[in-house]
C-alpha cells in the first residue's frame, strides 16, 4: 500500500490510526490531513521519540493498513 492510497482514503485511515494511536486526537488527524511527514512529526512529538523511530512506526503502520 502506498501513501497516495492512504492519503486518498484519509477519513478511513484515521479510524485505524486512532485504534493504534490513542494519543492522537481528532484535531491532530485533521491537521495532518493525510500528509505523511506531518504524521511522523506528530507521533514524534506525542510519544517523545526520535524521528527515525517515528518513521519506522509509520512505515510499519503503512504496511498493515488495508
Amino acid at each position: 500500500m502506498n501513501w497516495d492510497t492512504i492519503s486518498g482514503n484519509w477519513k478511513q485511515a484515521t479510524s485505524k490510526l486512532k485504534e493504534e494511536r490513542g494519543d492522537l486526537t481528532d484535531d491532530d488527524l485533521t491537521r495532518i490531513a493525510g500528509k505523511r511527514d506531518q504524521l511522523v512529526g506528530r507521533i514524534q512529538e506525542r510519544y517523545g521519540i526520535a524521528k527515525d523511530q517515528a518513521e519506522r512506526q509509520v512505515k510499519n503502520w503503512e504496511r498493515r493498513y488495508h
